[in-house]
């Protein structure tokens, strides 16, 4: 799947307009935020309501933004068993690639 961190930048562009600066700001901000969903998805270990809480959290954030393809990665976890390795690597993966 390919990944297109510029669909971050195009939101965050669109929003505050040509602010570099504040734009880096805020994608930083976004990027600690997916980072600490991602945690409370492997502190979730097998409990399904936390596990589920952290996806869709992930994935409100992910529209927020406009990182469509984070949001569905997103949408998979919360529908898929509590805990599951691959799910999560597959969303460390995606957070990296952004």
């Amino acid at each position: 799947m390919a990944y297109d961190p510029g669909a971050i930048d195009a939101t965050l562009a669109a929003a505050v307009g040509d602010e570099p600066g504040l734009i880096a700001e805020l994608r930083e901000a976004f990027l600690d935020s997916a980072r600490r969903a991602l945690k409370t998805l492997s502190d979730a270990g097998e409990d399904p309501a936390a596990w589920r809480g952290g996806a869709l959290r992930l994935k409100g954030l992910a529209a927020s933004f406009g990182a469509v393809r984070l949001m569905a990665l997103a949408q998979d976890a919360a529908d898929a068993q509590a805990g599951d390795r691959a799910v999560l690597r597959k969303l460390e993966r995606a957070v990296e690639r952004l």
